[in-house]
């Protein structure tokens, strides 16, 4: 089942999890541990992150294919533009069809570590539109169905970008090279979020755009992760987080409570679906998905009013 195929059924929202694919054996381990943690919680599907120059890269395709075969859910891998050309990308989506992978999540991808800046590979590509438009290429040149493809949004801009209108056209670019959905990065403020949707629509934009949202599991992290990628946290939110200093147990309470509230306001305002970064992890997402799932229910039901903020 493709993207298009989850986000044109009427039983939405959908909910959908992200994983990353872990660098020792232990934390594959622990990941195997928690699969069944997370299935429970019934994503309509989950997404498996991808890691550059072939650090993770097997890893990825190999939790993605175990999850949907042995768990029978959906499953979408990354792939990025770093370190490959267009011949290892052919590889790379040969290797995607031969196990059964529908879905990929087409992204540029970060600098290498080391790297201040992206620097595209020999005979490869230096932007997201560009790799949209070599897998529909792919699949014509192989005689096989579309993958289904997400891009990635940026609801307070991408940090590279000068402005959020510049963004905007990246964001178009990619959409109309062939993209299904966006899913955007992480955000604190739902402001940003609508505002950012108004945009897209502007500028014709009109696939679903699905909230991305990141539980905080503990205040140094989630300080050192929207440095990274440039989201903000709000002041409230920031005072909270200070308050608890170096107790991650109390953090991760603020962060359970506070994407909670994210979550249940974005569900009434009508969101086409959440996708949560689980970080791996199950215990916060087991109280999370708790508190919203009548909120869900309910709406799959067509008992609540929906405003068609994202559809």
């Amino acid at each position: 089942m493709r993207f298009k195929d989850f986000f044109s059924a009427q039983s939405r929202p959908i909910i959908s999890f992200e994983l990353f694919p872990p660098k020792t054996d232990a934390a594959l381990t622990q990941l195997h541990r928690i699969l069944p943690e997370l299935i429970e919680l019934r994503p309509s599907f989950m997404t498996v992150t991808y890691g550059a120059l072939g650090s993770t890269r097997e890893r990825t395709l190999e939790i993605a294919s175990l999850i949907k075969r042995e768990y029978q859910v959906e499953t979408a891998c990354h792939l990025t533009c770093v370190g490959s050309s267009r011949a290892d990308l052919d590889q790379i989506l040969r290797d995607f069809y031969g196990a059964n992978i529908e879905n990929i999540v087409a992204l540029r991808g970060d600098p290498p570590k080391g790297e201040a800046e992206f620097r595209p590979p020999a005979d490869g590509y230096a932007h997201a539109n560009q790799l949209v438009e070599h897998i529909h290429d792919f699949c014509q040149r192989q005689g096989i169905v579309d993958f289904g493809i997400a891009v990635a949004g940026y609801p307070e801009k991408h940090i590279e970008a000068p402005d959020l209108a510049t963004d905007l056209a990246n964001l178009k670019r990619k959409v109309d090279a062939g993209a299904d959905i966006v899913i955007t990065q992480l955000f604190y403020d739902n402001s940003d979020y609508y505002r950012f949707v108004d945009e897209a629509r502007r500028v014709g934009v009109s696939q679903p755009i699905v909230p991305g949202l990141l539980p905080i599991l503990s205040a140094k992290q989630i300080r050192r992760i929207t440095s990274l990628c440039g989201s903000r946290i709000p002041e409230e939110l920031h005072a909270q987080l200070d308050a608890a200093d170096d107790d991650d147990a109390k953090a991760e309470q603020i962060g359970i409570r506070q994407c909670v509230q994210q979550a249940k306001d974005l569900l009434l305002r009508g969101v086409p679906g959440i996708h949560f970064y689980v970080l791996n992890k199950s215990n916060h997402m087991k109280q999370i998905m708790s508190e919203l799932q009548p909120v869900i229910d309910q709406l799959r039901g067509g008992n609540t009013p929906r405003h068609g903020v994202a559809s």
